[in-house]
């Protein structure tokens, strides 16, 4: 408990923390889902420091969560009040450049950098060895006359490198870095928990390269923070721990908002080529003076034809012209024989064997890359230039070995160029199973804690991301249950089918109004899309239906608005209503304590948007846990992931033991009655400590059940509303 940063634990986080304590003295994994407003982060944090510091550890936790990240920065500090740990906060190079030039362009120029460094060094070892050789020559010692002559010659071969080197592109902060006293600058970092930020500016006041040093001072830390890419990208992590001086064995990783992880995995593994990138890498090639050029043009030509060709066939009767500047998928997956682009692909090669001509493109592709990279060294170029033979050629590779493999689900999209107008497209390997990039992780790191407030069922956590029998430990809200209300409202069930029917519309409408109207201060209100949000809002808020809010306020998040700005308008108001979609960024990891809101809204199920990648996903779980009960495919990739996005939008009020409020969730399928509805009733999906305090109320109803409850409460300032 010394590194526990409060006065007292709250209700059930004494617990938690023994149970994490024990898990690691066994080897285990941790699953911990808590509740919003908990403190799971310091449940994990202080049984990890305190196994860490015992067994020689560094923590690493992470987010995908900008507010956690702030959140990680105020906890470390704490409990560096308490007992001192040296913690730094790691942010990704291209927000902490002072040059803001590209990653590969960042590289050449450190190294240049070095080099003219250690030039300059042994230039001054030079010349001190010359003075000392003058000195002995007028002292008439034999052989220094040749010994020095030798020497300047070296000195003399050194001076015209550095003049070369002094030409080319290198950092002057970086050169700070190397060539001045930065004992300054680690005091100063570890005094404190010093923010990326922060860190930015000091090193910026100084002409200082503050990433690099950043790096450089990661050794013998206590604590990282960092965002979930520096462990689920396999090529970052290993640098990443390289930078910590550990080995994955020597690391206990926490990941928070972990329900997160999944998704964000299944997107660090997927591997995309557009059709952009193969027309530079065959331009490139054109000029490459290469016996390998021939045999990469081979390949690379006859895969750009074929992706042509491809999304030519598979857009339908005018879809083109509905193109915009976003990515459109188009499905070329084919149930009994290979995908639609490898048979256009296998249809226009005419080389010598596939395999060993990507083989050639790729060795031509790492020659050239080496030459661009000496080339922007040498002050030939002004910027690093990426080899995009390359990185086409790894990609066709790819695609050809594993766009059949199971949970590898092939993909080709097209997008309108804002600058030609013209539709231009893209392959695409999408990962369905992020467990191939977990698993891994897990696998080598000493411990992982998974924490969640949405995390459950854990079993599918297991499955998903590759776990092997973790701790699992679930502690909901602890806080007075008289001081909350869960409604389930016997709205109609808003099928996609129904949410035009204007019966229904006014139905819904009227429950809203009649929530806000009731509520004494400020309503999120969460629906599927950010189409039905405007939908409700202009029939509460903007007069296209008879509904009555009251004096509330109403606010829309809609494109071209700045969320941020958005919540502070809406928490700075007393009574006012914010209308926004449940797969938006209010949904989760941004809270609304105390006042900010009083009532949280779900109208409607939030299923995810059907599409092909979502099939892919839905197919490939359901072959690959066949042997589960039930139907896994739509449970793992659709009613899971949806229950858990609902139940982190009613987390967003009741944050602390003193706080009240009412969460009502709008739609039939939330009620006792959705047990009639089949694998559409979604009441049984969520735990049954939660759905347990759920109370049936028809529409008509609801106003009064909110009158009682925040009557009881004293909640209005003056005279309740009437009904």
């Amino acid at each position: 408990m010394r590194f526990f940063p409060f006065a007292e634990p709250y209700p059930n986080q004494a617990e938690a923390m023994d149970r994490v304590a024990n898990a690691f003295a066994r080897g285990q994994d941790v699953l911990l889902e808590g509740a919003p407003g908990t403190g799971k982060t310091v449940s994990a944090l202080v049984p990890a420091l305190a196994y860490a510091r015992e067994h020689d550890k560094t923590v690493v936790i992470t987010t995908n969560v900008h507010q956690q990240t702030r959140q990680f920065v105020a906890d470390a500090r704490s409990i560096t009040r308490t007992e001192p740990i040296r913690a730094v906060v790691f942010r990704g190079k291209a927000s902490m450049c002072h040059v803001d030039v590209g990653y590969e362009e960042c590289q050449a120029m450190r190294d240049a950098t070095r080099e003219l460094v250690d030039q300059e060094a042994e230039k001054r070892e030079l010349r001190d060895r010359a003075d000392a050789l003058m000195d002995d020559m007028r002292e008439g010692a034999d052989g220094a006359s040749e010994a020095y002559g030798a020497v300047t010659d070296e000195l003399s071969t050194v001076e015209d490198d550095l003049e070369d080197l002094r030409a080319a592109a290198t950092c002057e902060h970086y050169y700070n870095n190397l060539t001045r006293d930065t004992g300054q600058f680690y005091r100063w970092l570890h005094e404190d928990v010093r923010t990326p930020d922060e860190i930015y500016d000091y090193a910026d006041e100084r002409t200082l390269c503050g990433y690099e040093l950043l790096k450089e001072g990661m050794e013998d830390v206590d604590l990282v923070v960092c965002n979930y890419h520096h462990l689920l990208d396999p090529t970052i992590r290993e640098q990443f721990f390289r930078w910590l001086d550990r080995d994955p064995g020597d690391v206990i990783t926490v990941f928070d908002e972990a329900h997160n992880v999944e998704a964000a995995a299944r997107d660090h593994a997927t591997r995309s080529l557009t059709e952009r990138t193969l027309e530079s890498a065959l331009g490139e090639l054109e000029d490459a003076d290469d016996s390998r050029a021939s045999a990469a043009e081979n390949v690379l030509a006859a895969f750009l034809a074929a992706l042509r060709e491809t999304y030519d066939d598979a857009l339908g009767f005018g879809e083109r012209e509905q193109v915009g500047d976003g990515w459109h998928d188009l499905a070329i997956a084919n149930d009994d024989r290979k995908d639609d682009l490898t048979l256009a692909f296998l249809g226009a090669y005419e080389g010598r064997g596939i395999d060993d001509e990507v083989e050639l493109a790729i060795q031509l592709g790492k020659a050239l890359d080496r030459s661009y990279a000496e080339a922007y060294k040498n002050g030939e170029t002004t910027t690093r230039q990426e080899c995009q033979t390359l990185q086409a050629a790894r990609f066709v590779a790819d695609w050809m070995g594993d766009a059949g493999e199971l949970g590898r689900h092939p993909l080709v999209s097209v997008r309108r160029d804002a600058g030609t107008d013209e539709v231009y497209g893209r392959a695409e390997l999408y990962t369905c199973i992020p467990r191939e990039v977990t698993a891994e992780l897990f696998e080598s790191v000493h411990a992982t804690i998974l924490m969640s407030a949405t995390l459950r069922p854990f079993d599918v956590v297991e499955d998903v991301l590759g776990l092997d029998g973790p701790a699992t430990m679930a502690y909901g809200l602890e806080y007075p249950e008289e001081r909350r209300r869960t409604y389930a409202v016997e709205t109609p069930a808003l099928f996609a089918s129904e949410r035009g029917d204007p019966d229904v519309q006014a139905t819904v409408g009227d429950a809203i109004a009649d929530a806000v109207r009731f509520t004494p201060g400020n309503v999120l209100v969460f629906f599927p899309s950010y189409a039905e949000a405007e939908r409700y809002h202009a029939r509460v808020f903007g007069g296209t239906g008879d509904h009555d809010p009251g004096d509330a306020t109403g606010y829309l998040d809609e494109a071209g608005t700045r969320t941020e700005d958005l919540r502070q308008r809406f928490v700075a108001s007393e009574h006012a209503a914010l209308f926004t979609s449940l797969w938006g960024t209010l949904a989760e990891g941004v809270s609304f304590d105390g006042d900010d809101a009083r009532t949280v809204l779900v109208v409607g199920v939030p299923y995810p948007r059907l599409s092909d990648r979502l099939e892919a996903v839905q197919a490939a779980y359901a072959r690959s846990y066949a042997d589960r009960p039930g139907d896994a495919g739509w449970q793992y990739a659709v009613e899971i992931p949806t229950i858990r996005k609902t139940r982190q939008a009613l987390g967003r009020v009741i944050r602390s033991p003193d706080d009240f409020g009412v969460r009502a969730l709008l739609d039939r399928r939330y009620t006792s009655a959705s047990k009639e509805m089949g694998k559409y009733g979604v009441r049984d999906s969520f735990p049954p400590e939660e759905r347990g305090e759920f109370i049936d109320v028809a529409p008509e109803k609801l106003r009064f059940a909110m009158l009682n409850f925040y009557g009881d409460l004293d909640a209005y300032d003056g005279d309740p509303p009437r009904p």
